[in-house]
């Protein structure tokens, strides 16, 4: 339904039912694959909030409360911030010089959408810069599908089209139809093999209500009518904020994001806030997120009635509306 008309044999390996446990088994399934300790991680990223995925996580207002250093990771600036265009190729070009000191690592960790960072979206073209790195080096690549997979940004994997072949992709959210907890990695079989019995164990890795009702939101995948009202939908988001954006010419905001997966970034942190206020007033739940909760992102259900989410945006321009006229 989903791996077979992609050419993915991945197996598939259950854990604890969140996503920050997803990406805690695969940074250590990576490590045992290769022997080695250090990932990669890219700034603005998000990867949960236990000690492994937070150590790989960006945001110094979340990595704050582990009370422990938080190590073994590798930072590098992800594509769509300053230097982002070159600090791959500046850390190919290290790992290359047998006098630079640094050491390959053991995987490649990366969104393709930063939802959390802000919704940072990645190239096709930066992401196989990535993978063939990792590939050159012999670590995994392993994309973190967790808030942009099941099918928000169009597709049902957020790297659709773009001809990747990651060794493990983490998913969990959506993957459990409505808001059941579960989560799922999908493991090359060759990597998957290091793994033993009970080496990443866990009480809830089978709960039913969530087998049964993931099972029925899988089923939502076969149906191209569904898949083309989640474009046509993303689409009337980006119209809507552009039109938003458009009415606020002096203010530089940026609409960005794939699918139904959108934002605005409004420059500035505190008036987000406003506009979180002035929604939740309204009856309208929002997240700013990004770089000083400046971005105010959109990631509604995929199945939300066109008449809801018009509701919705109205409200979000009008919040828009008020804060600005509080400013």
């Amino acid at each position: 339904m989903v791996l077979k008309p992609r050419g993915i044999d991945h197996r598939m390996q259950f854990m604890g039912p969140t996503g920050s446990n997803a990406v805690e088994a695969a940074m250590k399934l990576a490590r045992a694959t290769t022997g080695r300790r250090e990932i990669v991680a890219f700034s603005h990223g998000f990867h949960g909030m236990t000690l492994g995925s937070l150590a790989a996580t960006a945001n110094d207002a979340f990595r704050h409360w582990a009370g422990v250093p938080l190590e073994n990771i590798l930072r590098l600036t992800f594509e769509t911030a300053p230097g982002g265009d070159t600090a791959v190729a500046e850390y190919a070009a290290a790992l290359r010089d047998p006098s630079s000191g640094l050491l390959p690592p053991a995987a490649f960790l990366v969104e393709v959408v930063q939802a959390e960072g802000g919704v940072n979206v990645a190239s096709k073209e930066w992401l196989h810069e990535v993978q063939d790195l990792a590939h050159e080096v012999g670590a995994l690549f392993i994309i973190d599908d967790i808030q942009a997979g099941v099918g928000h940004t169009g597709g049902y994997f957020s790297f659709d089209g773009m001809d990747l072949d990651p060794d493990i992709i983490t998913l969990a959210k959506g993957l459990g139809g409505f808001g059941t907890p579960i989560a799922m990695n999908l493991n090359r079989p060759e990597v998957d093999e290091h793994w033993a019995p009970g080496a990443h164990t866990g009480t809830f890795r089978g709960q039913g209500l969530s087998f049964v009702a993931g099972t029925v939101a899988l089923d939502r995948f076969t149906d191209e009518e569904f898949l083309a009202g989640v474009l046509s939908k993303g689409e009337t988001m980006r119209e809507r904020l552009e039109a938003i954006a458009a009415a606020h010419p002096d203010c530089g905001w940026e609409v960005r994001g794939r699918g139904m997966m959108q934002a605005l970034d409004t420059g500035d942190g505190a008036f987000a806030k406003r506009v979180q206020q002035a929604a939740f007033e309204a009856g309208l739940l929002i997240g700013p997120c990004g770089s000083e909760g400046r971005v105010i992102k959109l990631i509604p259900p995929l199945t939300i009635p066109e008449d809801d989410l018009d509701e919705g945006l109205d409200l979000l321009e009008q919040a828009i509306t008020t804060a600005t006229e509080a400013a």
